[in-house]
């Protein structure tokens, strides 16, 4: 009978219906870590700059004193271009050596001072390493030899480098590897040294 059926029981609202959203604000944690992400794209923009200020001085060095120091200072050198080869090839390891010397010796955490001095100690290393660059660069013929016009000829410049140095490259080359084999054989030894020295 119509009259005896039960009434139908109206569904539940919606949790959306019968609570309102509370935006929740971000936690501490998330808020350092967004001021941390910031920072870091700051020092990511900062390096980037950097880098690009440093790569247009070197090739601005490349451009003003590559022919000089191959034209004037190289045939003045001791050992005429070979002697100079030589000399800038072990530029490279002493320069690296005392970069790596210094820098070892940084703990920020603990010393934040004393570590600066390092940073400050490491920088002839840092010069002497991009000198040794700005001269082996300067050396460089252009790759295809239809660039190699009778600028690249010009006393001082790249081709004539190698006209009057045919062997630059190997003397360099070998120096730098003497010096590195002989730096790499005095540090071998002071760590062993100083390895022994607590049990003596």
């Amino acid at each position: 009978m119509s009259g005896s059926a039960k009434p139908k029981r109206r569904k539940a609202a919606g949790a959306a219906l019968r609570y309102e959203h509370v935006r929740q604000r971000p936690s501490a944690w998330a808020q350092a870590r967004e001021k941390a992400s910031r920072g870091e794209a700051f020092g990511g923009c900062l390096i980037l700059l950097a880098a690009m200020a440093v790569a247009a001085g070197f090739a601005l060095m490349v451009m003003t004193w590559g022919s000089e120091l191959w034209g004037d200072t190289a045939p003045a050198w001791p050992g005429d271009g070979y002697g100079f080869a030589a000399a800038v090839g072990a530029v490279l390891p002493l320069g690296l050596a005392a970069v790596i010397v210094t820098l070892d010796r940084m703990k920020w955490r603990t010393s934040p001072l004393r570590s600066l001095g390092w940073v400050l100690a490491s920088l002839p290393g840092v010069a002497a390493c991009f000198l040794w660059a700005v001269v082996v660069f300067a050396a460089f013929r252009p790759k295809h030899r239809r660039d190699w016009d009778s600028g690249c000829y010009r006393r001082g410049n790249p081709c004539w480098v190698h006209v009057e140095y045919p062997y630059v490259w190997a003397v360099g080359l070998l120096s730098t590897l003497f010096v590195a084999a002989a730096l790499i054989t005095v540090l071998v030894r002071i760590a062993n040294a100083r390895e022994k020295a607590p049990s003596a």
